[in-house]
């Protein structure tokens, strides 16, 4: 076997693979790049998703002519110089990868100029050089990226559509909105702004990211321990998502997707959250270098910490208390200065003594003495257990590997498959015939509780929940008529809209065509709001917040709208509302009329799941009694 040694344009285009998947992470790495020159003013441009063009300018420190061609360079960097550095990194980049992996697969240019210097500009296609050119320029650097992936027809063709794309990318900027507050961000999207800052805190860009809504229902907290320190804005208790979208982690200014801490959040609000609803947060985790590697993950998505139940631990009881409003809560809540002008009311906060409220300040210094990280991971010294089930598992890290053994089954003669299908057959029919019995030999022997009929055939006693039993027949009934009704829509008086992000709004796009198959009558209402002019007929005075939350609770899973589980939990919610409940007396016309339903069927299950006949043989409750062993 010959071994090649690959061309620079091969192996860019490779690295382009898993640096540069999507014009996303264009802008990612050049905003990031822009970010680590000091610029205080950031502009994003794209078209058509990115696809056609990015272009992100700043007013950072700019690059000396001839450092231009060197930018083109791969692993060339000037964020770090030795291997040590990677274990002490305060920058966004430091692989020297980006710039080389974008101007393999596309069209770009760069122009810059250091201050007191002369702008230049050097253009690159396909990853061939162009010479380099005096310009005209402001101080700083100005990168433009045009026709992505022009030379690469099988990656431009797994791209999304341009809604998706520049939704993707608008989440990208909203994360740099949040995580440096102090810099003026302006992004555009085929000419209309969709996101403007001018650098005047975290308070006002959350504002600018997610509306005032948001902020007013936000509680702002700042907290060290350990040498951790947690600071940003958790939703209220009474706040709360349809996916995690709204959900921000920042380590060390660069935002990540973390298991350990996004664990110890969502077990902090585990008791104030029902299903499909998910806690709003902008966190900011700042750890020592030392003791967080951000070198784990292609795209920089993950960091890796040196002991995640430190982490977890911290995370953990900080947000905890401020939910719980316990009296350690008083030293991580921050309050507004009087003089800041916030255009919404005041921030909700939980209930607390008002007796022990602080000094109205910026801060609310803790008042332990603090223990340092190292002091932290000698002596674990925790104030919160995880809890049992919920530990962050990190395996692969400690070179931990499990492995399963099967038993080896001993060697059956081998059937045809027309055998094996008539095995299944009759398998399957004598399962259903077990679960059944005919009506006619069920003897009623009267009810317990109010709530559970008693009926005997031959040595096995039947108990049937009628609330479940009945819930299953009404569920079966509405879900017929569901299936063979005619669509017919009902206009509102009040049209509905939905205030949506862009991520979701991209999503239920998507899924229009879906929603109006059922009977909805939607239309696109400024960038990224939905109206809703018509609802199905038979669904007329359901909660439509609630609906959509569970339609946008879609994002998580497959990113298609589930609605048949959606209908059906909508149709088993009228069943159970309509259903006899549970104390409720029957005459004995209505118990024959339940068992009669049920047509004999004592594997019945509500729609939830649950059990709706029980059944026991004679000699279990012989066993209970003693009467035989």
């Amino acid at each position: 076997m010959k071994i090649n040694v690959l061309a620079p344009s091969v192996y860019n285009k490779i690295a382009a693979g898993e640096v540069v998947d999507r014009p996303y992470s264009v802008v990612k790495e050049l905003v990031e790049n822009a970010i680590d020159a000091g610029a205080t003013e950031i502009s994003v441009e794209i078209g058509k998703g990115g696809k056609k063009r990015i272009r992100v300018t700043d007013n950072g420190s700019g690059m000396a002519k001839e450092d231009l061609a060197l930018a083109y360079r791969a692993h060339a960097t000037s964020k770090l110089s030795t291997a040590d550095d990677l274990f002490a990194i305060r920058t966004l980049g430091f692989r020297g990868e980006a710039i080389a992996s974008v101007a393999a697969v596309s069209r770009m240019s760069i122009l810059s100029r250091i201050e007191g210097g002369e702008a230049y500009s050097l253009a690159c296609e396909g990853g061939a050089l162009g010479e380099v050119q005096p310009a005209a320029g402001a101080k700083g650097t100005v990168v433009t990226v045009d026709d992505l992936f022009f030379n690469v027809p099988a990656r431009l063709k797994f791209l999304k559509s341009d809604a998706q794309e520049e939704a993707d990318i608008g989440g990208v900027m909203a994360r740099f909105l949040l995580s440096r507050p102090e810099i003026s961000f302006t992004y555009t999207a085929d000419g209309k702004i969709k996101y403007r800052s001018f650098g005047d805190g975290l308070p006002a860009a959350l504002v600018a990211v997610y509306g005032a809504d948001a902020l007013a229902n936000c509680i702002q907290i700042r907290a060290e321990k350990h040498g951790i320190r947690l600071h940003g804005f958790l939703g209220n208790r009474n706040f709360y998502k349809a996916n995690r979208t709204y959900q921000s982690l920042f380590v060390n200014g660069r935002h990540v997707v973390n298991q350990t801490v996004g664990a110890a959040v969502t077990n902090a609000y585990a008791s104030y959250l029902m299903k499909r609803q998910y806690p709003f947060y902008v966190l900011f985790l700042d750890v020592p270098p030392e003791v967080v590697d951000v070198n784990v993950h292609p795209n920089k998505a993950d960091v890796r910490f040196a002991d995640n139940q430190i982490v977890y631990g911290c995370v953990y009881s900080v947000v905890s208390a401020v939910l719980d409003g316990n009296s350690r809560a008083l030293d991580y809540l921050v309050t507004p200065p009087k003089t800041q002008e916030i255009p919404v009311q005041d921030t909700v906060l939980p209930d607390i003594p008002q007796e022990k409220a602080p000094e109205e300040t910026t801060e609310v210094a803790t008042k332990a003495p603090q223990m340092s990280y190292a002091q932290a991971k000698k002596e674990l010294a925790f104030d919160v257990t995880i809890p049992k089930g919920q530990e962050p598992q990190f395996l692969e890290e400690r070179g931990v590997r499990l492995e399963v053994r099967k038993p080896v089954a001993a060697a059956q003669p081998e059937e045809d498959f027309f055998t094996q299908n008539q095995r299944l057959l009759r398998e399957q029919a004598a399962k259903v015939r077990q679960e059944r019995i005919d009506p006619a030999f069920l003897e009623y022997k009267g009810e317990l509780f109010r709530t559970y009929l008693i009926y005997q055939s031959g040595d096995t006693a039947y108990f049937i929940d009628q609330h479940a039993a009945h819930e299953r027949i009404l569920f079966d009934r509405l879900k017929a008529a569901w299936e063979a009704r005619t669509v017919l829509s009902q206009p509102m008086l009040v049209p509905y809209v939905l205030s949506l992000n862009a991520q979701e709004f991209a999503f239920l796009e998507r899924n229009f065509s879906v929603l109006r198959e059922i009977g909805f009558e939607l239309e696109e209402f400024g960038d990224t709001s939905v109206r809703v002019l018509s609802v199905p007929a038979d669904l007329m005075g359901m909660d439509l917040d609630a609906f959509f939350r569970e339609v946008l609770s879609s994002m998580e899973s497959l990113r298609a709208i589930r609605l048949a589980d959606i209908l059906k939990d909508k149709l088993a919610t009228a069943a159970c509302k309509a259903a006899v409940k549970g104390g409720e007396q029957l005459t004995q016309e209505e118990v024959r009329a339940l068992i009669g339903c049920m047509d004999g069927d004592v594997g019945m299950k509500c729609p939830h799941g649950r059990p709706a006949v029980v059944k026991m043989k004679k000699s279990e409750f012989e066993k209970l009694f003693k009467r035989i062993v």
